[in-house]
């Protein structure tokens, strides 16, 4: 099965940027109007709709772990086109940076979405840690809450360069989580929903259409009434086994549900049947699939890394979420069958996951341990001032134990310097620890090449990297070294590495009559959008992508040759 670079139709990247300042779009496909035809149209064999899915958390391992045990939708893609080492390639392996990539085909280091969150000293306000779907330049109404926006993203997504050329077409997102729903969808997009609080939501200031409003309701109904345990598959009662986590006890959950409850409705299968459910409802109320241009779905399922983060992945949690997703994505095809939608699936993730280490201990990872407080920033700006007689107060700054670690901007060149030495220093004598690199050094390493899997710990970094934003220091743990210091309620375990059991995701395409076939090389995330770019003949600038095309034709090469 060839892999061969996208040839693509040039458009001019004026005329694009252009074309991508459109209007925000109301919730119904806008009535045909005379207007001159695109001068390129969609390709011949083009689908309707384009449906991208990505269910977080999901790596590769606990695709092979249970794809012998699904039966619905995820089975039905394992029919199609099936990448079993997919790659998030970049270091910080987490849902926003993840998500970015999907469909916008760049790494974080062009898109500008570096982490979930990163520490911006010159913002103004109190708080310098900035989120990656917020407008930071906006106060929220609630002062604890903040403006959730798209802003960050640097880059066009495929649903905006869909309707930047076919005005016709519609750009709808639905998620768990807001910033896995604007990263798939981007800055022009006609229907964008995801869960908050007890409902979905949407855009500040978009009301709520009827199939949200309507899911809302039932949702709370079944929030008001509670819900008893989901059932354990048989082929799961192996995984139904107590461990202890610091205070937390689990890996024998059944999700059951208080009334009430709202997280514990959040982390649960029902919360990713209901985006599937909402998915289904905006199907309808925005005609996707039924218009004279392809449309883009883009859904995110979020409970995965809810499940992930609460509970493990190798638990009884787990084991039923797969299978309700599973269950949940089959009902889902099905309903666009009936509706007679002429659609081609891609399914992938923004990361993958590791177990807590109280249970990998049991196990296969005796040294799986949760890393060391030394780590965490208060402690490093210690060290660091007790080393060059600087002020520790915010000396160092982070997010948490790994990832980005930025000095404080009001250091002299020469403190800077001093600091940034004795930073380093402390950081590769911690046994924790199994690289650091200053931002100079990443900024002057080459740009990653090759397979994935081979890249150099600082070939990662670099994908990670853009310097405006990225910190004065990248930490990176050893393998198997939990960045959580102390387990708490939902959040035991976590991923965010720069290792394989982080980076590595299944990539699955389907289409009905497609040939399926297996290609187990390492591919990228990147190279879906332009895959998906060049199956409905969509125009893009030369460069655009750091991906490139996957030949879904079996080995003809149809796919990712130029469209007429």
């Amino acid at each position: 099965m060839a892999l061969r670079t996208f040839r693509s139709v040039t458009l001019g990247a004026a005329a694009l940027a252009a074309a991508l300042v459109l209007p925000q779009a109301g919730s119904a496909r806008p009535a045909a109007k005379p207007a001159p035809a695109p001068a390129v149209q969609p390709a011949a064999s083009a689908p309707k709709l384009i449906v991208a899915i990505s269910i977080d958390q999901f790596s590769a391992d606990l695709f092979a772990q249970y794809r012998s045990h699904f039966t619905g939708g995820l089975a039905r893609l394992t029919t199609g086109a099936v990448f079993p080492a997919g790659y998030q390639s970049h270091a910080a392996t987490e849902t926003c940076p993840g998500h970015s990539t999907i469909l916008t085909g760049v790494r974080p280091a062009r898109s500008g979405i570096i982490a979930n969150t990163w520490i911006d000293q010159s913002v103004a306000r109190a708080k310098k840690t900035v989120y990656c779907a917020e407008d930071e330049g906006r106060a929220a109404a609630d002062p604890k809450d903040y403006v959730a926006s798209v802003g960050h993203l640097l880059v066009p997504t495929l649903g905006e360069r869909v309707k930047a050329l076919w005005p016709t077409s519609r750009n709808v997102a639905v998620s768990g989580k807001d910033r896995a729903a604007l990263m798939m969808g981007g800055h022009v997009i006609d229907s964008v929903y995801w869960w908050k609080g007890a409902g979905f939501t949407s855009l500040d200031g978009r009301p709520l259409t009827p199939a949200a409003v309507n899911e809302n309701k039932a949702l709370a109904d079944v929030l008001a009434q509670g819900a008893p345990e989901l059932p354990l598959p048989d082929w799961c009662s192996a995984k139904s086994r107590a461990v202890t986590a610091g205070t937390m006890t689990v890996g024998t959950g059944r999700f059951a549900l208080a009334p009430g409850d709202k997280n514990a409705f959040r982390a649960s299968p029902r919360l990713d049947r209901a985006t599937v459910d909402l998915a289904t409802e905006l199907v309808d109320e925005n005609k996707l699939g039924k218009g004279p241009t392809p449309d883009v779905l883009s859904i995110s399922l979020s409970v995965t890394d809810y499940v992930g983060h609460a509970y493990g992945t190798e638990g009884s949690e787990m084991c039923i979420q797969l299978q309700q997703l599973d269950l949940a994505l089959g009902d889902f095809f099905i309903a666009l069958d009936q509706r007679g939608i002429d659609y081609a699936v891609v399914l992938t993730a923004d990361h993958g996951g590791f177990d807590l280490p109280e249970r990998l201990g049991e196990q296969a990872l005796p040294a799986s341990h949760r890393v060391s407080k030394s780590l965490l920033p208060e402690a490093l700006s210690a060290a660091v001032a007790a080393k060059t007689g600087l002020d520790a107060k915010g000396l160092v700054l982070s997010d948490g134990a790994s990832g980005d670690l930025w000095l404080r901007r009001d250091l002299a060149p020469a403190d800077k310097a001093r600091a940034l030495e004795a930073l380093k220093a402390e950081l590769l004598a911690n046994p924790d620890v199994a690289a650091t690199f200053t931002a100079e050094e990443i900024a002057a390493s080459p740009a990653p090449s090759g397979s994935p899997e081979t890249w150099p710990l600082i070939a990662r970094a670099k994908a990670s990297f853009y310097k405006p934003l990225s910190g004065d220091v990248v930490l990176m743990l050893k393998r198997g070294v939990v960045p959580i210091p102390t387990p708490g309620p939902g959040y035991v375990a976590t991923h965010g590495s720069p290792w394989d059991y982080d980076r590595r995701v299944p990539i699955l395409f389907w289409r009905k009559g497609m040939t399926g076939f297996e290609q187990p090389s390492p591919v990228e995330t990147v190279d879906i959008a332009p895959t998906l770019a060049a199956l409905i003949g969509l125009p893009v600038p030369a460069g655009a992508f750091d991906g490139r095309c996957l030949d879904l034709d079996a080995g003809t090469g149809d796919t990712c040759g130029a469209k007429p």
